[in-house]
């Protein structure tokens, strides 16, 4: 049962922040450790005197707590998305309650046709399950962990079924009376001619049984919570990339199954790694000598670190490719290449042996290195 913060400090909800104060420094002094020691159950007192008062005695995280209680303080939580949710769900418990209006257009095939192929009359048999929405959820995720994979738990705001009405919208401890706009039927005709088609009531949601909205969800049937969600983010996910999670849509209606979460993948731009496709391009510094001598080097890449041969008069922007090191496609699973594109790095120095040195190798030049350089 959610605990009342105010209750806790032995004020009302309209008690001012001074009020507030003295109140919790009268119950701390009361219920301190330092006063009460080795008593347990003091101690718990006083961590739940000083957690109701750390929310409400602070103007920003009261008007929080007043708004969407201790939901609004669990990891995660979006009050912006939590007030776009409430209007929405006052919108859906206000439609309940609209009887004798324009229904409009059918919502599926079995809304049309369900008397034709044996569709169930009357009562809580006359509901037509359905599935729930799809949801959706952006993730930003870093570009190793992209190209690895990886499993982990998100805190996160999902829609679910109302846990006081069980998704009915109608508060469970009201007295449930016969639905006056189908007569119990739980279906209203939509069309006239030789052959009637119905669909399931608005007001009653094809129950045939309708009752006092429930006050915890607004009789949409549906509230919003934070939820934990084990997640598992497959190899080789890019920029855009959707990830399902099965069945942590919104909760489907009457019996029907929840839908999938889907999670739209931002992969964060790594300082020395780039992803061109499915291959990754990485710049690696050599000297002077590894450009001209060539030599073997070693360089990281995904899965460790692997020796690369480095050809005598290599080129700086000149690029190596390993075959099949590359990132992992989620499509195909096939793995690109793993370019390396080479940056010769010269030393900062003015010890006089090295410059008379590199004045020698200018004059292996066989000619003007800017000869072509033409705009």
């Amino acid at each position: 049962m959610a605990k009342d913060f105010y209750q806790i400090v032995g004020v009302s909800k309209d008690a001012s922040q001074e009020e507030i104060k003295k109140a919790y420094r009268k119950l701390a002094r009361k219920w301190h450790p330092d006063i009460n020691p080795g008593n347990k159950e003091a101690e718990q007192k006083f961590k739940e005197i000083s957690q109701a008062y750390d929310c409400i005695g602070d103007t920003k995280k009261r008007k929080l707590y007043d708004e969407f209680g201790e939901e609004g303080f669990q990891a995660g939580f979006d009050a912006e998305k939590a007030r776009e949710y409430k209007k929405w769900s006052s919108f859906q418990g206000a439609g309940r309650q609209r009887a004798g209006q324009d229904f409009g257009q059918y919502q599926s095939y079995e809304d049309i046709f369900g008397d034709l192929f044996g569709g169930a009359r009357g009562g809580a048999g006359a509901s037509m399950a359905a599935r729930g929405r799809d949801a959706e959820h952006d993730m930003t995720i870093d570009l190793i962990s992209a190209l690895k994979g990886f499993k982990t738990d998100l805190s996160m705001q999902l829609v679910k079924k109302c846990p006081e009405c069980q998704g009915s919208g109608i508060d469970p401890h009201s007295t449930l009376t016969t639905c006056p706009t189908c007569n119990g039927s739980g279906r209203l005709n939509v069309a006239e001619g030789p052959i009637h088609f119905t669909k399931p009531c608005p007001q009653c949601q094809g129950h045939g049984k309708t009752g006092k909205g429930c006050s915890q969800c607004g009789g949409s049937g549906q509230v919003l919570g934070a939820e934990k969600v084990r997640v598992t983010i497959p190899q080789g996910v890019k920029e855009g990339s959707k990830v399902r999670v099965t069945g942590k849509g919104e909760p489907g209606l009457n019996g029907g199954k929840p839908g999938d979460l889907y999670l739209i993948i931002h992969v964060k731009p790594h300082p020395l790694l780039k992803r061109e496709g499915d291959n990754l391009l990485m710049e690696i510094p050599i000297t002077v000598h590894e450009a001209m001598a060539g030599g073997t080097i070693t360089i990281p890449i995904i899965d460790g670190q692997v020796r690369v041969k480095v050809p005598p008069g290599s080129q700086s922007g000149q690029v190596l490719k390993l075959k099949g090191k590359g990132a992992i496609s989620a499509k195909t699973k096939q793995r690109g290449d793993f370019m390396v594109k080479l940056a010769v790095k010269v030393p900062k120095t003015d010890d006089r042996e090295a410059l008379e040195a590199v004045e020698k190798m200018d004059r292996l030049y066989k000619e003007d290195v800017r000869a072509r350089i033409r705009l």
